[in-house]
């Protein structure tokens, strides 16, 4: 209740935040959105991605062979920039310096990535990656959670999937250890499964390294007969 009260008042603030003129956080041009334009052009130029697991992958070439050889849980995968400069900055500022700010500028360079439209309005529902209770307190704020209310508010779900368990730092790690870390982390919320049945959902998350928590969410989700899945998220880092 208390929460709710605050958020309350922070919001006119935060709206007026958001309308008061500042410089870019890349180039530093005055006055600016939060990433100019230019910089915006500079820096997000699309890629030719696996459609499976969003790595870049040579023109003409839909599939890479680590997805032929071992297909990952969700259907399609869909990433607007690489994990690096500005990006990465802009994220871990997001996450780790508690500056919501920046949920609404990256939502906008997904909605403005090439076919993230498109598969947003296939969607019957875009579910963030949850977090669990421990890091949510610690955080302050779910950032992809965030980041899915301004780009979709009225398809975003954020109750339909739990966080049963927070896991070890994941930093360092292969895929298949991440994956058994991430073992029976995520479930279906009961009250929310009948409604995900036969759907069309986008798995909503910041960053994609190995694929493994979007695998795991993924899975919890199949089993409750959710039809299609695409992941979506805001930057990929690069093959280790």
């Amino acid at each position: 209740m208390l929460f709710r009260r605050l958020s309350g008042l922070l919001r006119p603030i935060t709206q007026l935040a958001q309308r008061v003129p500042s410089q870019c956080a890349v180039c530093h041009a005055w006055p600016a959105q939060r990433v100019c334009n230019a910089c915006v052009a500079r820096f997000a130029q699309p890629s030719h991605r696996c459609t499976r697991c969003a790595l870049v992958v040579p023109g003409g070439v839909p599939i890479c062979g680590a997805c032929l050889k071992e297909p990952p849980a969700i259907d399609t995968c869909l990433a607007a920039v690489h994990y690096a400069y500005p990006w990465a900055q802009a994220i871990k500022a997001f996450k780790f310096h508690h500056d919501p700010g920046w949920a609404k500028p990256l939502a906008t360079l997904l909605r403005s990535t090439p076919w993230i439209e498109p598969a947003l309005e296939a969607a019957d529902w875009v579910i963030p990656i949850p977090l669990s209770d421990h890091r949510l307190k610690e955080r302050g704020f779910n950032q992809a959670a965030l980041i899915a209310q301004k780009l979709a508010p009225t398809k975003t779900n954020t109750q339909a999937m739990l966080r049963l368990h927070d896991t070890p730092a994941q930093s360092g790690l292969t895929r298949a250890q991440r994956l058994r870390n991430l073992r029976d982390a995520f479930m279906v919320e009961p009250r929310c499964a009948a409604t995900l049945q036969g759907r069309h959902v986008i798995l909503l998350d910041d960053v994609m390294t190995t694929g493994a928590t979007l695998d795991a969410a993924a899975s919890a989700l199949r089993g409750c007969g959710v039809a299609h899945i695409t992941g979506v998220v805001v930057a990929r880092t690069e093959r280790e």
